[in-house]
């Protein structure tokens, strides 16, 4: 007689998926991936590329780019895994108001109590979508956590001495931007743009500290691939743009400000040492290195890679372009009125 193979089990509404097809697709995606990476490197090693200047100046960007950022990520990823296994959704709604565009506001000055750069807001602005919170709340906190916590502001004063103007500037042309980016995205944005992060089903015996131990450790890995990513573009551009460039833009008022603006976005610098890196560009006016500082900690290479890998990517095309043009402008204007 011959044998009918059973039919496949069916899931229960509500209960858990097991994720072992979702798991196994990881693994050769993974393995395809090292693979890859292993041609790669063996054909540099062949041609003796590993021993060209370039490619180690490329390393050494890329290396640094990643070490500066990674404790900031693993604040962010631990915040982000506390919300989660800790806080009630019911006690996150209650500090925000319940109108919508005046929450905006009151997360945006929330971003002060995050000691973070940009690596970290992203997760931790994940977790407070997840856990209720509005999303142009959650994305105002997220443009505003990076730019205007007490590290940024005080290595700020210390990067420009004597200029207490240029940490007042940065400060209230960061908040602004957050929150116009808010408004607009309660205005504007629509449902299908964003892609809210949800991890798979899964029953955690030990309680909150085990969901809290594989929140953190999943968002860990998932935002530390995009950082590399980030990372290794940055690291291209610091290797083939020659030095002269920068003095080609300095002397045009409005090309200096783009210029910063689009040298913000690639170098990827960490919010907490752009300050210095500002400073260190005497050549251009202050306004324009007050747009890079602003520029910087909301939209990035690193950061669009996070934003794209956490919300989608359709979401970070959107999203960090309207940041970027709303920086630019609110950084101008700001320059113009304080500095």
């Amino acid at each position: 007689m011959q044998q009918v193979a059973p039919p496949a089990p069916v899931l229960a509404p509500g209960a858990p998926d097991t994720g072992r097809p979702r798991r196994g697709r990881r693994r050769r995606t993974a393995a395809v991936a090292l693979a890859v990476l292993a041609a790669v490197v063996l054909t540099a090693v062949r041609a003796g590329l590993l021993r060209h200047p370039g490619f180690e100046a490329w390393q050494t960007v890329c290396v640094a780019i990643v070490v500066q950022a990674l404790p900031f990520l693993v604040l962010g990823t631990l915040v982000s895994g506390a919300i989660s296994a800790f806080v009630p959704p019911r006690a996150l709604t209650r500090v925000l108001p319940k109108r919508p565009a005046l929450a905006v506001p009151v997360a945006g000055c929330a971003g002060v109590v995050l000691p973070g750069c940009e690596c970290a807001s992203v997760p931790v602005a994940g977790s407070l979508m997840r856990r209720g919170v509005p999303a142009p709340a959650a994305l105002a906190f997220l443009l505003a956590a990076p730019a205007v916590n007490p590290i940024v502001l005080t290595a700020t004063a210390i990067a420009f001495p004597g200029s207490p103007e240029m940490v007042a500037a940065r400060l209230a042309a960061s908040l602004a931007t957050s929150m116009a980016m808010g408004w607009l995205w309660l205005r504007l944005g629509k449902e299908e743009w964003l892609r809210l992060p949800r991890r798979a089903g899964a029953v955690h015996h030990g309680g909150r500290w085990a969901e809290f131990r594989d929140g953190a450790g999943h968002d860990f890995l998932h935002a530390g691939g995009f950082l590399v990513v980030g990372a290794m573009a940055a690291a291209t551009f610091n290797v083939t743009v020659p030095p002269g460039v920068l003095d080609a833009f300095a002397g045009s008022p409005w090309l200096s400000v783009l210029f910063l603006a689009a040298l913000a976005v690639v170098l990827s610098i960490c919010s907490e040492a752009d300050a210095f890196v500002a400073a260190s560009l005497t050549g251009f006016s202050p306004t324009a290195r007050l747009v890079f500082m602003v520029v910087g900690p909301m939209v990035d290479l690193k950061l669009i890679a996070l934003q794209a890998g956490t919300f989608g990517r359709g979401f970070a095309a959107r999203f960090c372009t309207a940041t970027l043009v709303v920086a630019v402008v609110c950084g101008s204007l700001t320059g113009w009125w304080l500095l």
